[in-house]
């Protein structure tokens, strides 16, 4: 009974729930090729809402990561028609560079300077948008004008799983081992929790938000790469508007944009939900209109069991222990 009251356990039981009943309207969609696009489709909202996790756990946001992914995707492009001759992995790893550079410019003005997250990100949003023009032109970058192995490498197959799908379990690893044990992650939740006492005790708040920003544009512009070769194709609009879809799965998942509070595993099957619905309307022949719509309802619902769980779950300071009161260090529950 006790597994069953948590939020992991409840969505990935939605989830499954929902997959059982559309199947039951259009059994085509539980065929093995389904779900295994489900799964492909899946994985870029994956890999963005993980590092969008880790910023709202400080009380932050990044609204510039589809922007982010639309500049380093078009630069991946650019370099790969331009060039044919690179070899593909120095365009990943260009299209991660201009990515990171991106969330470092996020992570340095928010962390040093202390500006509003919300403020910083809604500017640099629309000034990475910008830049994907004045890179461009306004051109598009079709499947004609990029390399083949540029254009494959996505769905290629090790195993029998396409390379997206690695990608995002090295991704969903990684920030677990992130998250839960290392003290980046840990002192990532302090700061979400109580702000002045993780300044109180000696944690760098400035130095973790540069790269948990940074982090965010990395990966960011590693998806860049990887949309732009999956639909082979780069336009100035790319993404655009993805960035509410990225903060919608986390909320899903149970992050509490207060901050302090969010996991992997929540984030993960909140881009897994939202995936679903997305796959599940057009074999339903329900019309992609009310997927806005299913989707603000979806995040209404999910922020009321968030307050409500909130309500119930402490993450003020706890009185000092006799040893803590000595040492002059504040203890503090935390909420992850």
């Amino acid at each position: 009974m006790k597994l069953l009251k948590q939020r992991e356990v409840l969505l990935a039981l939605v989830i499954v729930l929902l997959v059982g009943l559309v199947g039951l309207r259009a059994p085509v969609f539980l065929s093995g090729a389904s779900l295994g696009n489900l799964v492909t489709d899946s994985t870029l909202l994956v890999m963005l809402a993980l590092t969008q996790m880790l910023v709202i756990v400080t009380r932050g946001i990044d609204l510039s990561v589809a922007s982010n992914l639309a500049l380093s995707g078009m630069v991946a492009a650019m370099l790969g028609a331009r060039h044919p001759e690179l070899p593909l992995l120095l365009i990943v790893l260009a299209a991660t560079c201009v990515g990171l550079v991106l969330g470092l410019v996020n992570g340095w003005l928010i962390g040093q300077l202390a500006l509003p997250p919300i403020v910083i990100t809604l500017g640099t949003m629309s000034v990475y948008r910008g830049l994907v023009f004045a890179l461009s032109g306004g051109k598009w970058v079709s499947a004609h004008h990029m390399p083949q192995d540029f254009i494959a490498f996505p769905l290629e197959r090790l195993l029998g799983i396409p390379h997206l799908v690695w990608i995002a379990a090295a991704t969903v690893i990684g920030m677990s081992f992130l998250a839960r044990h290392s003290r980046f992650g840990r002192d990532l939740y302090a700061i979400g929790n109580a702000p002045a006492c993780a300044a109180y005790i000696g944690i760098p708040s400035a130095r973790r938000l540069l790269w948990t920003y940074g982090l965010s544009g990395a990966v960011a512009g590693l998806c860049g790469y990887l949309w732009v070769a999956r639909y082979a194709v780069a336009y100035t609009e790319i993404a655009y508007g993805f960035e509410f879809t990225v903060i919608a799965a986390c909320v899903i998942g149970g992050v509490s944009i207060s901050g302090g509070v969010g996991s992997v595993g929540g984030a993960m099957l909140g881009a897994l939900f939202l995936t679903v619905i997305g796959n599940a309307l057009p074999v339903l022949q329900v019309s992609p209109f009310w997927q806005s719509a299913l989707t603000g309802l979806v995040i209404l619902v999910a922020v009321l069991i968030n307050a409500r769980g909130n309500m119930h779950r402490s993450r003020q300071i706890l009185p000092l222990h006799p040893a803590e009161r000595q040492s002059g260090l504040p203890a503090m529950r935390s909420a992850a």
